[in-house]
């Protein structure tokens, strides 16, 4: 009896994993502090908000470190279907550094609003915000492509955090602008958008991991594919029966097939086979499960 599923090291996998890791932690490291320094010396409510939301990307940079560690260990007795559902749980924790980040922005937008605001200089510290929204318009596109690659959900969250904080240091500069060119109450009303746009992209990216924690399967289109994928076989008459998964960010599919009962055991363990391989080159599929049964057999 096998406890453990099959399991086969994927060095490129592997690889993935640590060079997003190594562009999050080390790009998020070095805004967070230039960012720092930046809103300690202009004063500026919309600098300060974009960095609390760096400084939040540092430690779930740290986070991800362990969590994807985690995350890429193979299946053993303990976890037999392996480890991947330690992917959204990381996920969580981003969204949860994003809400705080959101929050601590509101605040201080708050504060700053209440006291009348404050024309922010316009000279080089400043323009880090553009820097840091070019920085992390580079690592959005890095995340994304390795996040596709690896069908990753952590890693997918993460370049949204990417793609909102090019928004939001954009949005810092404007009130920066704005400040100087309109009115003071421009840099604290550009903290605000910050914050909303932050707590936006929290709540989606906690509802997409929150599904893959409690067991939601793929949508019904997908399960359409996987119908007609099963179907083309030769020598599967219907498909009466199909389950779908996710474990981690991957999804597991169980299969109930028809097939001639009057074919020899060898036969329908060759189509088993078949339609299993099939299933499994969809990208979003981990692994299938198929059971055989004659045709008119409906359990």
């Amino acid at each position: 009896m096998r406890w453990v599923r099959d399991y086969k090291p994927q060095p490129d996998q592997n690889r993935l994993y640590r060079l997003a890791l190594f562009v999050t932690l080390g790009g998020n490291l070095l805004l967070a502090v230039s960012k720092g320094i930046v809103a300690a010396i202009s004063g500026s409510a919309a600098i300060y908000s974009d960095a609390a939301n760096s400084i939040s990307d540092v430690v779930y940079s740290l986070l991800m470190v362990v969590g994807l560690w985690m995350a890429m260990q193979p299946p053993d007795i303990s976890h037999p279907q392996g480890h991947s559902r330690f992917e959204p749980i990381i996920g969580m924790v981003v969204t949860a550094s994003m809400t705080f980040a959101a929050f601590e922005a509101a605040r201080n937008s708050y504060v700053r609003y209440t006291a009348g605001g404050a024309s922010i200089a316009i000279d080089l510290p400043t323009f880090v915000l553009l820097i840091s929204a070019a920085i992390k318009a580079g690592m959005f596109i890095a995340i994304k492509r390795i996040a596709r690659q690896l069908s990753s959900p952590t890693l997918n969250t993460t370049a949204k955090d990417n793609l909102s904080d090019v928004l939001t240091s954009s949005a810092a500069f404007l009130g920066v602008l704005g400040s100087n060119l309109f009115h003071p109450l421009a840099d604290p009303i550009a903290g605000f958008v910050v914050s909303l746009w932050i707590f936006r992209q929290a709540f989606f990216a906690g509802k997409e991991n929150l599904g893959f924690l409690t067991g939601k399967g793929a949508s019904p289109e997908e399960v359409k594919e996987f119908i007609a994928a099963a179907e083309k076989v030769p020598g599967v008459i219907r498909v009466h029966h199909i389950m779908t998964d996710y474990v981690g960010p991957r999804l597991m599919i169980d299969l109930h097939l028809n097939v001639d009962g009057n074919k020899t055991l060898s036969e329908v363990h060759e189509i088993s086979d078949r339609v299993i391989q099939r299933l499994e080159e969809f990208p979003a599929v981990d692994r299938a499960y198929v059971h055989i049964e004659p045709d008119g057999w409906v359990d």
